[in-house]
């Protein structure tokens, strides 16, 4: 009889925790959800000024950024689809791979996308005769295409390796879709983890440098006000999204310990927000598309002051 009544009240606890879980992912699903719908919302609006503003679409800062919000929106879409997929959905191997691939070139691409749009503002500062023979719109979009280059060339070695070590079966198959379940060798695990440190270190070498640099010419001017200071604190903001980048790194060792809760809260702190914040940095600190946000939507800035930056 006691050893009926424990199995009955760990039957108990076991469905009570179950319970628990599920309605902590519900809450997670739908604060996500709030959060990405708020972010769409105000990406949006910026894209729409600046497709629709001539001298916003061709200034090599501004395509920088739009091309970082589109980047960020699709990584935050693929990561909530494979999230909710992880959960409730099967698929053929090859289009889990194929949707993996973009999810994981997108979160490399965001990093060269923070250390270009860096070294552009050192190139402002620091050289402003020649800003318009080295910043244009036409070596942005060279820099984006070579941004996306270089975020997939990990994947392609990824498949090459994957392709020769297993069976013609394994990509007929239907499965959980999670990275975990495509890494067969040691070697493609060596290749993920040396590419993301790799170009993590690589980036936040170029962000320390063009704020080293851009900070000198602002000592030099003397005023807190001026260009300089503000290219440097925008620096900073990119060098503060790096750093939660590099945080989400240690994702890999705390999730086996903390289960579904740390995979949830690594995913909300370091996965989205530094999405998050990224049209805060721009659209509403930086001058040129707050003027242009609050002409064509004056309600979104309806009783605020618009900060300089």
């Amino acid at each position: 009889m006691n050893s009926s009544g424990s199995f009955h009240n760990g039957s108990q606890v076991s469905a009570y925790n179950d319970r628990t879980l599920v309605y902590i992912t519900m809450a997670f699903y739908i604060l996500n959800l709030l959060y990405f719908c708020f972010f769409l919302y105000f990406i949006s609006i910026i894209l729409i000024v600046y497709f629709t503003t001539p001298h916003v679409r061709e200034t090599s800062r501004y395509v920088l950024f739009a091309h970082m919000l589109v980047t960020d929106t699709l990584y935050l879409f693929l990561g909530l689809f494979l999230a909710l997929a992880y959960q409730f959905l099967t698929m053929p191997a090859p289009i889990c791979y194929f949707v993996l691939a973009v999810t994981t070139a997108s979160f490399r691409v965001t990093p060269y996308n923070l250390a270009a749009m860096a070294l552009e503002r050192y190139v402002a500062i620091c050289y402003p005769l020649r800003y318009l023979m080295f910043c244009t719109v036409r070596r942005s979009y060279s820099v984006i295409t070579a941004m996306w280059v270089l975020g997939l060339l990990p994947n392609v070695a990824d498949l090459v390796v994957l392709s020769s070590s297993v069976d013609k079966s394994f990509f007929s198959q239907k499965l959980f879709c999670k990275q975990e379940g495509l890494i067969v060798l040691p070697v493609q695990d060596t290749i993920r983890s040396f590419t993301f440190i790799g170009s993590l270190i690589l980036v936040a070498l170029v962000i320390l440098f063009t704020y080293v640099k851009v900070m000198v010419i602002a000592r030099k001017s003397g005023s807190s006000s001026s260009s300089a200071s503000k290219a440097g604190r925008t620096v900073m903001l990119h060098a503060f999204q790096l750093l939660l980048s590099i945080v989400s790194l240690t994702s890999t060792t705390t999730e086996p310990y903390g289960g579904n809760y740390v995979i949830m809260i690594n995913f909300l702190l370091f996965m989205c927000l530094p999405r998050f914040i990224s049209p805060l940095i721009y659209g509403i600190r930086d001058e040129v598309l707050s003027n242009c946000i609050r002409k064509m939507y004056p309600a979104v800035y309806k009783g605020k002051t618009v900060q300089k930056f």
